[in-house]
């Protein structure tokens, strides 16, 4: 939807987890790069992409859990083409020169876990088309367990006014992108145990890399 009349080539899938954006994202675009961090993380994107299938466990209460099968089939993913993906380790702030010219970056709950995320926003835009397009989803939990304060992109006073994580990114972007349309929530939920749930909103922003 948010793509518009922009080409479907490359995307980018950063932060991509285990891997379920990254096989949406094949349904429309030629070739999409799912990178994260975590190498288990990948392990297990890659194992679902090659089999189809994965075995993985969730705990119930304490030290006890179940196994579960998670099948690419039943999740309706069956008709995508799987060989457009190609999954990697990699840091979002120090990517490889050879992750570049997308027309769409998807940036996935991941600005609030990066360490420094006003440098990787201020270089994205070498990443992405003109034209192309960047989506961001985060609910702004900003922890110093993931970055130093000094980084937060908002959730901070500054000479002594309140300035939001929203605000920030307008700020941070402004220079390379235009945004395309109003923020929406996205409500989540992640499974603790199985009497315990996290449920999130997230903020998703739309920007389009300018044209020179």
């Amino acid at each position: 939807e948010v793509s518009g009349d922009t080409p479907r080539t490359r995307a980018l899938d950063l932060g991509c987890s285990v891997g379920r954006t990254s096989f949406e994202l094949a349904r429309w675009f030629q070739h999409v790069d799912g990178i994260d961090f975590s190498a288990r993380f990948i392990s297990a994107a890659a194992e679902l992409q090659e089999r189809g299938k994965i075995r993985y466990h969730l705990t119930t209460e304490g030290e006890l859990g179940d196994y579960f099968i998670a099948d690419t089939t039943e999740m309706g993913l069956d008709d995508v083409d799987t060989s457009r993906i190609r999954f990697t380790q990699g840091d979002a702030c120090n990517l490889k020169p050879m992750f570049n010219d997308y027309d769409l970056v998807f940036a996935g709950n991941l600005i609030d876990r990066l360490n420094n995320p006003a440098q990787f926003l201020d270089m994205i835009h070498e990443r992405i088309r003109p034209g192309g397009i960047l989506v961001i989803t985060s609910p702004y939990t900003w922890l110093e367990e993931y970055t130093p304060r000094q980084n937060w992109l908002g959730g901070i006073r500054e000479n002594g006014e309140a300035l939001d994580t929203y605000t920030g990114l307008q700020r941070a972007l402004s220079k390379h992108f235009e945004e395309v349309r109003p923020p929406v929530d996205l409500p989540f939920v992640i499974r603790e145990t199985a009497r315990k749930y996290q449920h999130t909103v997230a903020q998703c922003t739309v920007w389009r890399h300018k044209t020179l």
